[in-house]
């Protein structure tokens, strides 16, 4: 059987996604999805200045942390975004302990006063679906804010937690119909498109499909054939996950 070349690197890799997203030249492309993605209630992000991945305990022996994607927009807000390719056990406890860092960070700014946090949002882009998610498990786009369990409102507006679970968003190209849709199919698809999509010629997938051409990295291309292996074996680039 002849081995398949993909065209464009796949999102659901960690080099994949760090080119697309986590890089200064293409930080424009960052700012699209986290706007479609938090629309304009949450207003709009007019610029994004990256920060530093790996974060240190407060002491020695504390857990550090990693991020995939760290980042602050003109307001202050800090952004989490990570990529999680297989199910983990604890992976709902590991984006909590992730919030805690940009909290401290700003805490630890100020001196004299308890400061007036900005707020924290943590974005999992999930690769696999939750477990024990019955009552909505149609549902992927999950939007979660500490809220008063009698009232039902949102008692902190500030930390926000926001998992896409993308295996349950099966739209076809066709059927969708929002920026952010669009956004979603590219995240999920991208690594078995061999062509770009007509319905996707806005300007900013002019530079998505650009930056995600595998040809523009001439030491990818040098792969020996055998990574390059079926789709439902593994997929281009899975070697760097």
């Amino acid at each position: 059987m002849a081995h398949r070349h993909e065209k464009y690197i796949c999102p659901f890799t960690d080099f994949g996604f760090k080119k697309i997203f986590g890089t200064e030249p293409n930080k424009d492309l960052l700012i699209d999805f986290l706007n479609q993605l938090l629309a304009e209630k949450e207003g709009k992000i007019a610029d994004l200045q990256y920060i530093p991945t790996e974060q240190l305990g407060r002491n020695y022996d504390d857990r550090r942390a990693i991020f995939d994607i760290y980042c602050t927009n003109e307001a202050g807000e800090r952004f989490i975004v990570e990529l999680q390719k297989s199910s983990q056990t604890y992976f709902k406890d590991r984006s909590i302990y992730y919030s805690t860092f940009p909290i401290q960070a700003q805490a630890q700014i100020i001196i004299a006063k308890w400061p007036k946090l900005k707020a924290v949002y943590t974005i999992a882009i999930l690769d696999f679906k939750f477990k024990g998610t019955k009552k909505d498990k149609d549902n992927f786009h999950h939007k979660v804010k500490l809220h008063n369990t009698d009232t039902k409102e949102v008692f902190y507006e500030k930390l926000s937690y926001i998992y896409l679970e993308l295996p349950k968003f099966t739209k076809t190209l066709k059927e969708c119909e929002t920026r952010f849709e669009k956004w979603l199919y590219v995240l999920r698809n991208l690594g078995d498109l061999t062509k770009r999509p007509a319905k996707l010629k806005e300007k900013i997938f002019d530079k998505l499909f650009e930056v995600a051409e595998i040809a523009n990295y001439e030491e990818w291309t040098r792969l020996p054939d055998n990574y390059y292996m079926p789709l439902d074996k593994q997929r281009l680039l899975q070697v760097t996950a």
